[in-house]
């Protein structure tokens, strides 16, 4: 086995320790944890699928579902996951947490190491799979019940294949037989990010257009077919839908209320992220005339109100939108967090931070601007959209995930960059990155 490959396997076990050692921590519990209160509803509803009872809840739940209801709130991919694993195993959350925790453990640090090296060479692909291997939130949310630690494996295996996908297309002795299964393979999991969340939808065609732009334009079956097969994936869950709703819902009943939530006046110009008990409940602020609607037509007419609200004063919502850039890219302690919040950010983004807008700032000026249509181009074109869809709509710490898996490479560069110059001071001899 060869150097790299023996740090990238010592890089991968480290990884999945620390992934597992926070599943045991967590245990069985599910409650009262900081970030990721929305396990207690997957939990339940992988009971309601193992117990027969399909996609409802026993009582009425969040955010407004009626007891033996339908919903399509939730990712239908991951709440199957988890009830296989009750099936196997019983309803319990540590299996679960363990699965999740080899999966995600081995695969995170993998994609950050292709795609480094193939963006920086080799020892960024090592410094970027080192650096999201004991990143504190990545280690944290590993052990949730809920679709980031997938999703996040998802979007960086998305961008990779995209960057192989075009990497293939532009090589003049590329096999068409090779791309083709790059263009299938970039389908699936882009099907795959979308089917765990559904706000992935957006940034599809920003990847596909940079893919056409970066070479294929005389390939544009191969360049569609992913989007063909996000669409035969989505396809089952749309009819799933309107059997039980009697009305089309794409996939999940969730943008309306974010939105809705989101944009609403009660904020004015400054957003928070958690409504605070003297501005009342979410639910609460559901207008009265909506609460006999099932949860799709609830989510429609919540959607076109909260767009309402844009139309109706649109300087409030470019205020609201910028007042959620300091809760989106929030690095410091805050009094109304918790220890573990407190610690996990800063000992995450908020130590990261420098060297990730290090990296971006030095690989842009090196590339110059070719950069766009280089793989580099893609991590920043994703970095701005994805970021700028949840800064106009609902801004969480954890909807940054994501992009701090991307900004990892760019970490990555940085941290070898660095060393290279202290090195070259030092009249060191120092291998490229």
């Amino acid at each position: 086995m060869s150097r790299p490959n023996r740090t990238l396997l010592g890089i991968v076990v480290v990884s999945v320790v620390l992934r597992i050692g926070m599943s045991l921590a967590l245990g069985s519990q599910l409650s009262g944890l900081p970030g990721i209160a929305d396990q207690l509803s997957y939990h339940a509803l992988a009971q309601s699928l193992v117990e027969g009872r399909g996609f409802t809840f026993g009582t009425q739940w969040w955010p407004m579902t009626a007891a033996g209801a339908p919903t399509a709130h939730w990712s239908f991919l991951y709440s199957a996951f988890l009830a296989g694993v009750y099936w196997l195993f019983g309803p319990n959350p540590v299996a679960a947490r363990l699965a999740q925790a080899l999966v995600v453990g081995m695969l995170q640090p993998i994609l950050a190491y292709l795609i480094g090296r193939r963006m920086f060479g080799e020892a960024t692909g090592l410094a970027a799979a080192a650096l999201i291997a004991v990143y504190a939130y990545f280690v944290y949310y590993s052990a949730s019940l809920m679709t980031e630690p997938f999703y996040i494996t998802a979007v960086l295996a998305g961008l990779y294949f995209a960057i192989r996908l075009a990497d293939g297309i532009k090589a003049p002795d590329g096999s068409s037989t090779h791309q083709l299964r790059w263009a299938v393979a970039l389908g699936a999991v882009l099907g795959a990010a979308v089917l765990l969340r559904q706000v992935f939808l957006l940034l599809i065609p920003i990847l596909l257009i940079w893919i056409w732009l970066s070479g294929g334009r005389k390939h544009a079956a191969l360049v569609t077919l992913p989007a063909l097969i996000v669409g035969m994936l989505i396809l089952p869950f749309t009819l799933f839908n309107y059997s039980r709703f009697d009305r089309f819902v794409l996939l999940n009943t969730n943008a309306g209320f974010a939105f809705f939530w989101a944009n609403h006046p009660i904020y004015g110009t400054q957003f928070q992220p958690i409504l605070p008990e003297e501005m009342g409940k979410y639910q609460d602020l559901i207008p009265e005339d909506l609460r006999g609607l099932d949860e799709a037509a609830m989510d429609q007419e919540l959607l076109r109100r909260g767009l309402g609200f844009v139309v109706e004063d649109p300087v409030r919502y470019v205020q609201l939108s910028l007042s959620r850039i300091p809760v989106y890219f929030m690095f410091w302690p805050s009094e109304q967090s918790s220890l573990i919040s407190n610690v996990g950010r800063t000992l995450s983004f908020g130590l990261f931070l420098p060297f990730m807008l290090y990296g971006l700032v030095r690989a842009w000026i090196e590339r110059g601007k070719a950069a766009f249509l280089q793989p580099i181009g893609l991590l920043m074109l994703f970095i701005v959209f994805y970021s700028a869809i949840h800064l106009l709509s609902w801004a969480l710490i954890r909807y940054r995930l994501p992009v701090d898996a991307v900004l990892m490479v760019f970490a990555g560069y940085a941290f070898v960059d660095l060393v290279q110059r202290v090195g070259a001071r030092r009249g060191h001899a120092v291998q490229p990155a």
